[in-house]
């Protein structure tokens, strides 16, 4: 390792990371996919009306973004990230390889799902997914905007078709 610490955005990270970073880079991670498979049950939505949010789930790739950390920032930065996303445990951080867009593999620190969780929805059908994202309000807003922001930085780097797209239009067609 060069020293670095880097971090991979799959959702709200690409586009609200909450830390100072050297460098950002579209990246792709190999063996884990995009999926909106976490009840969120506090930044975007309650208990009683969970949201949907975006974890990284076993299998395919995924397209994101990835970001440097200087060294000495790294432990302050990783804090950050746990008090963030491991409110209520429904991901187990670790490191996996990933590819910058420039060729350079570096290793990532990831959050992906544990489907053991509660909070795992596993696989919905596009119509009970926009349903929990319509419900959807948390102390950090709606599970609208946060589809909405992520699909937008999605599309920043290059992905202009996919089913985040698709699920987006079909929630702003039949939001109330």
């Amino acid at each position: 390792m060069d020293g670095n610490f880097w971090v991979f955005g799959y959702g709200s990270l690409m586009w609200r990371p909450g830390f100072d970073y050297q460098e950002r880079r579209a990246a792709t991670l190999h063996g884990w996919h995009r999926a909106m498979c976490v009840l969120s049950t506090h930044y975007r939505g309650c208990p009683d009306k969970p949201g949907l949010v975006l974890g990284l789930d076993r299998g395919g790739s995924c397209r994101g973004v990835a970001f440097r950390i200087a060294a000495d920032k790294s432990e302050e930065v990783r804090q950050y990230l746990y008090d963030r996303e491991m409110i209520t445990g429904v991901y187990t951080p670790r490191f996996s390889p990933a590819r910058l867009d420039d060729g350079r593999g570096v290793p990532v620190f990831i959050f992906p799902v544990r489907k053991d969780h509660e909070q795992y929805s596993g696989r919905l059908t596009i119509n009970e997914a926009a349903r929990l994202i319509r419900q959807g309000h948390g102390m950090a807003g709606s599970s609208l905007d946060y589809l909405a922001q992520t699909v937008a930085q999605m599309t920043e780097i290059g992905i202009t078709r996919s089913e985040l797209h698709r699920l987006l239009r079909l929630v702003e067609q039949n939001a109330p």
